[in-house]
């Protein structure tokens, strides 16, 4: 019995559920604390853990504008819970161990490999290493082309910080800004909409966080391996395919609305249709105002950010990857085709499972909280749903519902961050019973479909 209570007996998603909530409630805790509110106030519990939920889950859905309520030391906290809880904890971990020459065990790795979402846990210390090194240069690399392009707009140290501090918070696809003032929170990018430089840097810090690290590694060692994965074939075909849909769909719903795109020049409408197209992909800011879209954009937004991001980045929803699966089962049925076959690869069938389970479980999730969050909340139901799946996808787009909800409502939002950071499937495993191999198999039946 004293087992169960060992961190050598739990699987690897039930460390990672655990380790995750343990961070939450440690960094809610600091966030109520008064230095960390620029008042010296005592925050609400609720609202901090709120907080600490959407950092940690680097998802940017806020109920307390960041820039205008916390204090330095609050926002240290929270660009810290946004690194911490982007590259994982156990990277972090691992970061700590090599730097002290400390022997990773297989224990770790096995935890590794499912934070990773790898298939195995050869190279995965190696590919560790590379996500540390990678990490750390994008975010720096960006941190000074924003600095210096802020240096224009405000004093030199202000800007240095907001440089460092966006990176972080852009690469991890985190969303949190500081732009917020005392007469107009949650303004995120807006002033900056027809900003090339400030554009720019931010979509390539999103893309760079969203397409994950697997393939970010898999394109650096092309030129020495000459060859990429069909994971990153997929996930680069995936990504370029959606990220132009969307600019596409969003420039041609919104050219003529006075309210978004209808006041900008042909390069500004181009612009601001492109980072909508990529905020979407589970990072949160936004340049133009949200409630001013039409409706049919709006629902447009929530598919892209239930597709969300790609497998072990630092982004949610159901992965660009998962999309695609479905996407060519859909094309191999109506084909009459037997073999699922992508990039003249074919597709375990096992792979589809997997990604029908995960589509399934996270629709039903977004349904069920939208369904309760349509009782406890006295808004429209496409601003509920907007909220809904945004925390999922782990977004951080807001139509301005997140300010507003009710206790409940802020927990139930809290508990979907989570569920959308670890994924459905990695929270089945952490709770369920460990899986036992069955001795027998029931005969085939029949039934009819469609």
């Amino acid at each position: 019995m004293l087992s169960l209570f060992r961190i050598s007996y739990w699987s690897p998603p039930r460390v990672l559920v655990t380790g995750f909530a343990l961070i939450i409630l440690f960094g809610g805790f600091l966030l109520t604390l008064p230095f960390s509110s620029r008042e010296g106030l005592a925050t609400p519990f609720v609202d901090a853990v709120f907080t600490a939920t959407s950092a940690t889950c680097v998802t940017g859905l806020v109920t307390l504008d960041t820039g205008s309520y916390w204090s330095i030391a609050g926002q240290i906290i929270i660009i810290c819970l946004i690194q911490v809880g982007g590259l994982g904890f156990m990277t972090m971990s691992t970061l700590f161990a090599i730097v002290l020459r400390k022997r990773i065990s297989l224990k770790e790795r096995l935890i590794l490999q499912e934070a990773m979402n790898q298939g195995s846990i050869e190279g995965i210390v190696r590919l560790i290493k590379r996500v540390l090194i990678y990490s750390l240069l994008i975010e720096l690399t960006g941190a000074i082309l924003l600095a210096i392009r802020w240096s224009f707009d405000m004093p030199i140290g202000k800007a240095v910080y907001f440089g460092a501090w966006h990176a972080v918070s852009m690469f991890n696809n985190a969303g949190f800004d500081l732009f917020g003032q005392y007469e107009t929170p949650f303004v995120s990018f807006t002033g900056y909409v027809d900003d090339p430089i400030v554009n720019f840097v931010v979509m390539a810090l999103i893309i760079l966080g969203g397409i994950g690290f697997i393939v970010m590694s898999d394109v650096i060692e092309h030129k020495k391996n000459r060859k990429l994965s069909l994971h990153s074939k997929v996930v680069l075909t995936m990504t370029g395919v959606l990220l132009l849909v969307g600019t596409i769909v969003i420039f041609i719903f919104e050219f003529s609305n006075s309210r978004t795109l209808g006041g900008l020049d042909w390069d500004g409408k181009v612009l601001a249709s492109m980072f909508q197209s990529v905020a979407p992909r589970t990072a949160g800011p936004n340049t133009i105002d949200l409630t001013a879209l039409r409706q049919a954009t709006q629902f447009f937004i929530i598919i892209l950010m239930f597709i969300g991001a790609s497998p072990g980045s630092t982004g949610g929803g159901i992965k660009t990857t998962t999309f695609a699966a479905l996407i060519y089962a859909v094309i191999a049925m109506i084909r009459g085709k037997e073999d699922i076959v992508m990039f003249k690869m074919r597709l375990h069938r096992e792979r589809i499972f997997k990604a029908l389970t995960i589509t399934m479980l996270s629709l039903a999730l977004v349904i069920m909280v939208t369904m309760i969050l349509s009782t406890t909340e006295s808004h429209s139901f496409i601003l509920i749903l907007f909220e809904t799946t945004s925390a999922f996808g782990t977004v951080g787009l807001s139509l301005g519902l997140t300010p507003e909800l009710t206790v409940i409502g802020k927990v139930l939002i809290s508990l979907t961050m989570f569920v959308g950071r670890l994924g459905p499937l990695t929270l089945a495993y952490a709770l369920g019973p460990r899986a036992e191999k069955e001795l027998y198999r029931y005969p085939e039946g029949k039934i009819t479909i469609g």
